[in-house]
């Protein structure tokens, strides 16, 4: 068995965190009692915090595809088992989308309404096959990439960011930086507008979400108003 080095520790300074319900630790984890069951819930819950869209959900392709979920486990067959204990107790929802594609949900209300959504014929699963999964790569923080982009924070600037972790996806956040770096505006004010706008207008049901110079346009009135 080959042996691993002590963990090193966790890093200096701001880090994005992974949110966990506190009925994880009321309800969920004293009943569980299969590692390889607790690694897999705790893989989900990072995973789909990650993803974007209304309904977020995982295929069986893309979990089989990370080689890293895959040997911390202990191979495919110990995946499968930890998706099938994961999928009896109730912690993800499992949709059979055909015969050949399975999709996992969180149980939580956005998963429920997303299985409600799909019988109802409302909405279908994305096309994920071919797509993988690597947690193993850490995005930047926001505080990180505030500061390669945009300039050297503030104790105010560092609130502001606070506060938009809690309320944005880190995609989110990390593609509206890149927005203002593109359009030469670097400013934060620049940023939360686009922000706004997307949690306000729908990311991508926006009617000018074709048009750059329209979109550039209304952002940029915002920092007036």
């Amino acid at each position: 068995m080959t042996s691993r080095p002590p963990f090193a520790g966790f890093p200096e300074g701001p880090s994005h965190p992974t949110p966990l319900p506190d009925t994880f630790f009321t309800d969920l984890l004293p009943t569980i009692d299969h590692l390889g069951e607790l690694k897999m819930t705790l893989y989900a819950i990072r995973a789909l915090a990650g993803k974007e869209g209304s309904f977020r959900c995982l295929s069986r392709d893309e979990l089989t595809g990370d080689a890293g979920l895959v040997s911390t486990l202990g191979g495919p067959a110990a995946l499968a088992e930890a998706l099938e204990r994961s999928v009896s107790r109730g912690s993800l929802l499992l949709v059979r989308v055909d015969d050949e594609r399975d999709v996992y949900f969180l149980n939580s209300p956005r998963g429920r309404a997303a299985i409600q959504a799909f019988e109802r014929g409302e909405w279908r699963p994305p096309e994920l096959a071919g797509t993988t999964l690597d947690l193993t790569r850490a995005r930047p923080t926001i505080y990180a990439l505030y500061e390669q982009n945009i300039g050297p924070l503030t104790p105010m600037i560092a609130e502001h960011l606070r506060e938009a972790e809690d309320m944005y996806p880190p995609a989110w956040i990390e593609e509206a930086l890149g927005i203002a770096v593109d359009n030469n505006v670097r400013k934060w004010s620049y940023v939360r507008a686009i922000l706004d706008d997307w949690r306000s207008r729908g990311k991508d049901e926006r009617e000018d979400r074709g048009s750059t110079e329209k979109a550039r346009r209304r952002y940029a009135d915002s920092l007036d108003a």
